[in-house]
């Protein structure tokens, strides 16, 4: 950062001198009061004393510190006046040979006007020098913190999926999801909401790892400062240097965030592809990354505006743009925590949606502009911002190539009862691979709005067909809404002359899935296939339990064709027959199924019978509503816990 520090100290003691070609203005910004010089670039580049002045400092009290000529140089050319433009007329060497007898030379006079080579005090340097020194350690210091909360968030989960992988180690994981990873924090609470809609409960592992989060977040805090005083960067005392220096550091790592807040959002995330962990758990991080973020942003901003009107500059502090643009990055965050609650994300998910984006634009733009504005492009925290925007191209770049790599379709939309419409889209061609999904557009359904798409699991229309042995099909709903479901059917095959296409059954819902009617060609752009839940960990096992309700079973289906030994448990409702008559041809070729109609599963039941009949290494698989979902889990924590069996456990609620 300051490299010579001792030639950053003699400049710092001397900057303030008035040189021949100083102009006495008054001082602007609010940072000083009365008569004060402004000295430009060229003049220091062009007057003699200036230069010789601070050459004779730089050998005096760099010499002692065996700091090269070269490294010296190189500072002079870019800093000796200031502007990185603008060079000095003489070099380092060349300002010094002007000086022929230092022994005569007088000491600078701050408030003088610099006429002559003069030489500079021990005791503004020896400050200057002690002050920058500490500064450059605290800088360092609230860089080495933010990179490790940065390192801590980015490779827990790659540490966490990679120790899963090693000799002996799956089963002491094994042995401790039932304690750590599946239980919810609160009762059976998870998929389902707290009451008055005031968010979902995470899971216990997800718990552990957000406790850490915080607790690192306040040591990195609180820890490793040092003061120098007196100090000629705080100059009103102890008191301003720990507010700024706290304010620094709550700063610099309220930036590391910003990347993984972005990055753990996208649904190009590369964690989903090098992790186990799922799509809906880096969601729940995302928002618990900002909520940090947020609250960093405005203990940073408090400190400062503390700082500042102690020192008596805040009514003009505020008016400069670097101090609007953080405003506008705080206000920005706070407001988007406040707009991102379950309640309105349930009510108007497309309003959450637009909000979030723009609010995050607002947030991106002020952090630039109050660092560059304030620092120019020199220490760095930049880069933070630049990875954050990074991050969101990047999803958005992958978004539009996927959307153009599967080109645009046409589909043929269908009532099917009351509610639900089937959707068939020819010409793609997507394995059936359980715990994937992909968004589909419809813009011509809200011109207004084309940008609005909805999340399916995948289903080859190949599935449907009456030739197929087993058939398999799979649900989507919405992924931030988890209301919106989709489902197969078996009436349209007839006729066809290919196997290639998908079908989608949707549950209308508010939003774009209210406005789809039947249509036979319906513009629909196609993004993904995307990875849900890992699904290598059940297929595995022995058995497979598949747990499904209402029109959840059609994210089940994919799960009959990907292993061997399936038994499938389906509740519907009665007003639901007509769905099970759709599904019978698929359902029907199952040997080992438990389909009720009107009456509700008793899990802790089938988990029981499936020990019993010896199963060593049982996965369980739900996909429904969230109170199925979430007894599902207790269940299953439950029978893990008595160790007759292991479980692997898979919830598909979509209720991000």
């Amino acid at each position: 950062m300051y490299d010579p520090l001792c030639a950053v100290a003699c400049f710092r003691s001397l900057r303030n001198v008035p040189l021949q070609c100083s102009v006495t203005a008054s001082s602007a910004g609010g940072h000083s009061h009365g008569a004060t010089p402004s000295t430009t670039a060229d003049c220091r580049a062009n007057d003699s004393p200036w230069l010789t002045t601070l050459a004779v400092c730089i050998d005096t009290y760099c010499a002692p510190l065996n700091v090269p000529i070269s490294k010296k140089e190189r500072w002079w050319e870019i800093s000796s006046t200031t502007s990185t433009t603008i060079h000095a007329k003489w070099s380092y060497v060349e300002a010094l040979a002007q000086v022929q007898d230092r022994e005569t030379l007088a000491e600078v006079q701050l408030t003088e006007t610099l006429n002559s080579t003069s030489t500079t005090p021990r005791k503004d340097w020896e400050a200057n020098y002690r002050t920058f020194a500490a500064f450059e350690y605290a800088e360092s210091s609230h860089s080495r913190y933010a990179i490790a909360l940065a390192l801590f968030l980015l490779g827990t989960p790659i540490v966490v999926t990679l120790v899963g992988r090693l000799p002996y180690m799956t089963g002491v994981y094994e042995r401790l999801r039932p304690y750590f990873v599946y239980p919810s924090l609160i009762g059976t609470y998870h998929v389902r909401p707290l009451p008055f809609s005031l968010g979902n409960v995470p899971l216990i592992g997800h718990t552990v790892f957000i406790a850490i989060f915080f607790v690192l977040v306040v040591v990195f805090s609180a820890v490793d400062y040092r003061s120098i005083q007196p100090n000629t960067i705080y100059r009103t005392g102890l008191y301003e240097e720990t507010l700024l220096n706290f304010a620094n550091r709550t700063g610099h790592m309220a930036y590391a965030l910003l990347p993984l807040m972005i990055l753990f959002a996208g649904r190009n995330n590369l964690l989903l592809w090098v992790t186990n962990w799922s799509h809906s758990t880096y969601l729940l991080l995302h928002r618990w990354i900002a909520r940090v973020f947020t609250l960093l942003a405005i203990l940073h901003s408090i400190a400062e505006l503390v700082a500042y009107k102690y020192k008596g500059l805040y009514p003009a502090e505020e008016k400069l743009e670097y101090w609007i643009w953080g405003a506008v990055a705080t206000v920005a965050a706070s407001t988007s925590i406040v707009l991102s609650g379950l309640y309105l994300r349930r009510w108007q998910y497309e309003i959450f949606l637009i909000t979030h984006i723009l609010l995050a634009i607002f947030i991106l733009a002020g952090c630039w502009y109050h660092i560059v504005l304030y620092y120019g492009m020199k220490w760095g925290y930049q880069d933070w911002v630049i990875a954050a925007s990074a991050a969101w191209f990047f999803d958005r770049a992958w978004r539009f190539l996927r959307v153009l790599k599967n080109g645009i379709r046409r589909a043929k939309v269908t009532d099917i009862g009351a509610d639900i419409v089937r959707i068939d889209v020819k010409g793609v061609r997507w394995d059936a691979t359980p715990g994937q999904h992909c968004y589909a557009y419809f813009p011509t359904l809200k011109p207004l709005r084309p940008w609005e798409n909805h999340p399916f699991s995948i289903l080859p229309s190949s599935m449907l067909h009456p030739s197929c042995a087993l058939s398999s099909s799979s649900s989507s709903e919405d992924i931030e809404k988890h209301h919106d479901h989709f489902k197969p059917s078996l009436d349209w095959v007839q006729g066809q002359r290919t196997t290639a296409g998908l079908t989608f059954f949707v549950r209308k819902s508010t939003g774009l899935t209210q406005a789809l009617k039947s249509h036979h060609g319906l513009l629909t752009l196609l993004d993904g296939p995307y990875p849900n839940n890992p699904t290598e960990a059940v297929l595995r096992c022995d058995r497979v339990l598949l747990i499904g309700g209402g029109i959840g079973i059609t994210g089940l289906l994919p799960w009959v064709k990907a292993h061997h030994n399936v038994k499938l448990c389906w509740s519907l409702k009665n007003s639901s027959d007509a769905l099970a008559q759709e599904l019978d041809a698929i359902t029907g070729g199952l040997r080992d199924k438990d389909v009720r109609i009107g009456s509700r599963l008793e899990v802790a039941k089938l988990l029981e019978e499936e020990v019993q009949a010896g199963w060593e290494k049982i996965g369980v698989v739900v996909c429904g509503p969230g109170g199925l979902c979430d007894d599902a889990r207790a269940a299953v924590v439950t029978a893990a816990k008595k160790g007759k069996s292991v479980f692997e456990l898979e919830v598909d609620a979509y209720s991000w």
